[in-house]
């Protein structure tokens, strides 16, 4: 009797470990790969920026003399260093999102390879 319910138990603990192995947990022993190959403006970077920047640098509001609406503006704190040491929280530049934790490595491989790329419109 007692040997049968620890089969029983065995059984179900089996059980319990296969279903474990789904795709959320491929996921974390194999992280997907990060495109930065032919990183555009409009369709892999604008993005990144909107979610994450434009509560607080775009439509009119100019937190910390940064505006980050349009083409034009991003250009500007791409060019000049700003954009990569807030986004990469790089020593002597502000953290950012501000309050809102750091982009996840991938945008900020695409932001960089964008910018390694000319930083163009298309």
């Amino acid at each position: 009797m007692i040997r049968s319910l620890l089969y029983i138990w065995a059984l179900i603990f089996f059980i319990s470990a296969l279903g474990s192995c789904s795709k959320a947990s491929e996921d974390v022993l194999m992280p997907q790969q990060c495109d930065t190959v032919g990183m555009k403006y409009s369709r892999d970077i604008l993005p990144i920026i909107a979610a994450n920047c434009y509560s607080c640098h775009a439509n009119g509001i100019v937190n910390g003399d940064v505006s980050l609406d349009g083409y034009a503006n991003l250009k500007i704190q791409a060019g000049n260093g700003n954009l990569i040491g807030v986004i990469t929280h790089a020593n002597g530049y502000p953290p950012m999102p501000d309050n809102g934790g750091k982009l996840s490595d991938c945008e900020i491989n695409k932001i960089k390879a964008w910018i390694a790329g000319g930083a163009g419109q298309e």
